[in-house]
């Protein structure tokens, strides 16, 4: 069974679908022009998003407004090349304004982050109807979720399929850890077809209020509260051609699919150990008493307390750097993609992600150590940077970005070309 690709021009390259009763239609975004305008309309919503993240996370209140706020900005449609109507940022802007965005609200820094990567998928494989036509629905502000991961089928016969019936095609499958998906107007989903006798993965995207779609709001992690990352069931769901990109073509040689899901990654991690560490400095200064043993009057003159604030601000200086420097690795190799220039990108985003991986980890934590024990009552909510942190940087191992980064030196091993490295 061969899936053909070929790109209708009839209605339904353009079909309109109802929304779901939860999702208001898209609001026209603001156009975003260059890097500079990017960053400045983030730190804009930083501020209103830093004001409620505390609520939102104990009460798990979803951010419906935020999110529509969060698109109008303009900032979902940055990636968007210029040829077809969008800013085309740096890699690194898209990474500083992915830590602005979480270090107000870890949750509302990770929702966009599948959105990126399908539009990374896009660029790569798509083809220029395809570009044209999602480009295009993602200035006007809509919005992609992702259903990639399976529930437990190591059997690649028993994951999410594309099939060809009287109809036409379907998919059948259930995903979980569904990042977005509740907030999407489009499902980018992994999928698996039978094609010339073996079985080869697409990514299909499919319109959130299609018949025998339902995505369930069941993520009860103990971080990243309110990202919507539950489950998708998809049953006998119709998909048309066009909306099937090429997937498994796309890492079967050189590209920044990879690099660019894990420079994304690295930022959420970057802007939750900011968030941690503004806090603590706060609390410190207007809240904290100083250890007996210091002889100081204010917690904030305390030198021991000084030292460990230095340290951590080091290490958090160190992490920005390195994820500035991977952020021109991974522009690199998407102007020029070679086996040599993907792999660089590649290793150059796991440096940073094994910085900012143990720096938002430890920020959260030493929160605590610093600002002392009035610094853990319920209401403040100061537990969720670190309770972010732990359940974001669980993605993607941390130990395998160290191997990789050392077999590329030491023995110049590529690094394996997936989503998560």
């Amino acid at each position: 069974m061969t899936l053909d690709l070929s790109v209708a021009t009839h209605d339904t390259v353009g079909a309109k679908h109802a929304l779901p009763p939860e999702l208001s239609p898209p609001v026209e975004p603001d156009r975003i022009a260059d890097d500079a305008q990017a960053l400045l309309a983030a730190r804009r919503l930083a501020t209103k998003f830093a004001a409620e993240a505390a609520l939102r996370d104990r009460e798990r209140r979803l951010p419906w407004a935020e999110l529509d706020a969060f698109v109008a900005s303009g900032l979902w449609g940055i990636t968007v090349p210029r040829e077809f109507g969008g800013a085309g940022v740096r890699n690194g802007t898209l990474a500083e304004v992915t830590a602005i965005i979480s270090a107000a609200d870890g949750s509302l820094g990770q929702i966009p982050q599948n959105h990126f990567y399908a539009l990374e998928v896009l660029r790569v494989g798509g083809s220029i109807e395809q570009q044209r036509f999602f480009y295009q629905r993602v200035l006007a502000g809509e919005r992609f979720g992702n259903a990639l991961a399976e529930i437990g089928h190591k059997d690649f016969k028993r994951r999410t399929r594309l099939t060809r019936g009287a109809d036409g095609w379907h998919v059948d499958g259930r995903k979980f850890y569904c990042t977005g998906a509740l907030y999407a107007h489009w499902i980018p989903t992994l999928v698996v077809a039978e094609e010339q006798g073996r079985d080869v993965t697409y990514l299909a995207f499919i319109p959130r209020d299609t018949p025998g779609v339902t995505v369930t709001d069941d993520w009860d992690g103990f971080g990243q509260r309110v990202t919507g990352s539950g489950s998708v069931q998809f049953e006998q769901v119709h998909v048309e051609p066009e909306w099937v990109v090429p997937f498994q073509v796309s890492f079967e040689r050189a590209t920044t699919i990879g690099p660019l899901a894990q420079i994304i990654h690295a930022a959420i991690d970057l802007g939750q150990a900011r968030g941690a560490f503004d806090a603590a400095l706060q609390f410190v200064r207007e809240r904290s008493r100083p250890w007996i043993d210091a002889k100081v009057e204010r917690a904030a003159d305390d030198p021991l307390t000084i030292a460990q604030f230095g340290d951590l601000a080091v290490r958090l200086r160190a992490a920005e750097a390195l994820l500035r420097r991977a952020g021109r690795f991974v522009d690199a190799a998407q102007a020029d993609s070679t086996e040599r220039s993907v792999a660089q990108a590649s290793v150059a985003v796991a440096e940073a992600r094994a910085l900012t991986t143990t720096v938002s980890l430890d920020a959260g934590s030493r929160l605590f150590e610093l600002a002392g024990t009035a610094a853990t009552l319920d209401g403040l909510g100061l537990d969720r940077f670190w309770r972010n942190a732990r359940t974001h940087t669980l993605h993607d191992p941390v130990r395998w970005k160290y191997h990789a980064v050392g077999n590329f030196y030491l023995n110049d091993k590529l690094p394996p070309r997936h989503g998560a490295l």
